[in-house]
Formats: C-alpha cells, structure tokens, sequence
C-alpha cells in the first residue's frame, strides 16, 4: 500500500495542483510536475515562503521574468511592443534572475553582448530604460498578497553614453525624391504624409479615419491623435498641408478603421525590407531612416521661417505652452505654416540653407 500524500495536494491530469489554507488564504496553483515528492517540497516550500511573508514581512523570492510578464500584461504604453522586443533579448541574461538580484552588475552580460554585435548605445539604452522602469514599479506600485511590495527599493539603473548617436540626417529634395522612386506605393504615401506632417512612424502607421475632423471654415481637415497613441502622451493635433491632404483623399474610402494599409490590413511598421531595399536602390544606404522624415520637416520648416512656436505645435513636441487645443484662427495659422514647405519655393529656399 502506497503512503498517504500530503493534505493539500490533487493531482489534476498530469501534474500535482495545489488546493490549500495557508495562514487563511486559499491558494490554488500548479506545482509543474508529475511527481509526488517533489509537488510535496515545493508545497513545503510554498507554505515556509507564505509564513515568512505574514510573520515577518519577507518578500517571496521572484524571478525578472515575473516581472517583464506582469508589465507587458498591465502597461498600456504606445511602445510597448519596442519593450517586448528588448525584454525578449534580455530574458537569455536576466529572465532566471532574483528580481531583487538586478542591477548594473548582473545587467553586463546582455551590454557587453549588445555591444559586441554592433548595437548602438541608444538601443540598449532603451533595454536598459525598460529595465528600470519595470524595477521602479516593482519597488512603488506592484503590491502581492501580503500588501508588500515586489522590492525594497529599486536599484540605479545607468544609462550608457551615446556617443555613438547617429546624426540627424534631414534629406535633401533630390535624396526624397530619388528614394520616393523607388518605393512601393503604400510605402510612397505613408512616406509623403509623414515628410509633410513630421509624424512619428507608428503615429503614421496607427493613423484612424475616426480621428479626422473636418474644418468647413478653412476648407481642410486634421487628425486629432488621443493621448494614448502619442509616444510622450499628449493628445496630438496633425496639421494637414496640401501634399498630405492629396494623400488622405487618395486613401479616403479604401478602408473602415486605418488610413494606412497594405491588401487590406493595416501597415505596422514603414521600416520594412521594402524600405531597406529602396534605399539601396537609392544610393542612400547609410541615410533615410524613416525617422528622418520627421526631421526633414522640422529642417524645412525652419528653413522656411516658420517660428519656433508653431514648429514645436506642427511636430507634436511637448512644449511649456502644452497646447491641445487650437482656435480657428491659430489652425488657420498653422495650416499656412505647414504650407509653406510646399511647391517649388520651399525647394528653392531649403537649398540655399543647405
């Protein structure tokens, strides 16, 4: 006759569960394994971790993966699948590592890695940025079930030089018109819009037909972008010049929700391997980022005397002014400006700047 297993123990399929009161909380969970001595130690364990916690305010030991999974599953930040993309790298060096275990020191292996394969210090820096705000939500926000915190305090998390910044790089006329050339067309109006309004790239690609709204008065219209699609969290008003107006009406009807899409779906990211191979068709191998479209238009507009004001306002950055909203006048105000990196004059002045 085999032993009597441990109180609290059901097996479940494959694996032992647990189904107990520990220190009046029912906790319920899978103890990932089939076999029965080692379900009953981790019980054992289990229920050491929850007496610690309630008698003498000891913090259950969890693992940076713990974490990462519970911010990518709460956040609702507009670039939260940029902190995917790093916290998946980052899982190889820190994912089985006590949570209070990182900092600086543990956080070497994944830099020196980074570095090694050419990653700008800008990228990791963002991986590195990830890391501590997740760390700070851990130590302030994120509470278990004993009401104490995931962390004591939250370790300094150093960001690395950028001295290897890349340059802005605004194109000149003949560069964008050498690469609009030899870009597909859903690339070449998403590039045209974003070269005219100074959009970011996933303000482009998430842009909504909902978010339009009409200016009889002025015989136009803008896009009205909610605080929660804009990377520094304002809501954003997208001022509408004539080229990016002929854009918005070639595109008007084709789709129900997106402005932007490709056989029907709408397009997540400009910076494909279309993108990269245009180009390099266009002898632009090192330049045209897509980001540099933005900078472009910042570059024309200020070429084209636009005042600092209305440039901050026409490229969405966040200002002391914090405008969100806009008479009719200031848009009409803005809608010239925007106009004025338009046609062959603003060609001739951006030239002669250059």
């Amino acid at each position: 006759m085999g032993r009597k297993k441990t109180s609290g123990l059901v097996k479940r399929g494959e694996f032992w569960h647990i189904d107990k009161v520990i220190k009046g909380r029912r906790v319920c969970q899978s103890t990932g394994t089939s076999n029965l001595e080692e379900a009953e130690s981790y019980l054992m364990h289990l229920v050491e971790e929850h007496r610690q916690a309630t008698v003498y305010g000891v913090r259950p030991t969890r693992i940076f993966r713990e974490a990462a999974t519970k911010h990518l599953m709460e956040s609702q930040k507009s670039s939260l699948k940029d902190d995917a993309l790093h916290l998946k790298i980052l899982d190889a060096y820190i994912g089985d590592v006590s949570l209070d275990l990182v900092h600086m020191g543990t956080l070497q292996g994944f830099i020196q890695a980074r570095q090694k394969e050419g990653v700008k210090n800008r990228t990791i820096n963002y991986a590195l940025q990830t890391v501590r705000h997740i760390l700070n939500l851990a130590a302030t926000e994120w509470r278990d079930e004993y009401g104490l915190t995931w962390l004591v305090t939250a370790p300094k998390i150093k960001l690395l030089p950028q001295k290897d910044a890349r340059e802005i790089y605004p194109l000149s006329w003949d560069e964008q018109d050498r690469l609009f050339k030899e870009l597909p067309e859903h690339l070449l109006r998403m590039a045209l819009f974003k070269v005219n309004t100074g959009c970011r790239e996933q303000e482009v690609c998430g842009l909504r037909w909902e978010w339009e709204v009409r200016l009889p008065e002025h015989n136009a219209s803008v896009f009205v972008i909610p605080a929660h699609a804009v990377k520094n969290r304002i809501r954003r008003v997208v001022v509408l010049n004539s080229e990016a107006r002929s854009v918005i009406e070639e595109l008007r009807g084709q789709h129900p929700e997106y402005v932007f899409t490709y056989n029907g779906n709408r397009v997540l990211t400009m910076n494909n391997s279309a993108w990269q191979k245009a180009r390099k068709r266009a002898g632009l191998v090192n330049k045209a980022r897509v980001h540099d479209l933005k900078h472009t238009f910042g570059h024309r507009l200020r070429a084209a005397n636009v005042s600092f004001e209305d440039r901050e306002d026409l490229l969405g950055h966040k200002s002391s002014r914090m405008t969100t909203h806009y008479s009719s006048a200031n848009l009409g105000n803005l809608i010239a400006a925007a106009e004025r990196v338009c046609g062959i004059d603003s060609r001739k002045s951006h030239a002669t700047i250059l």
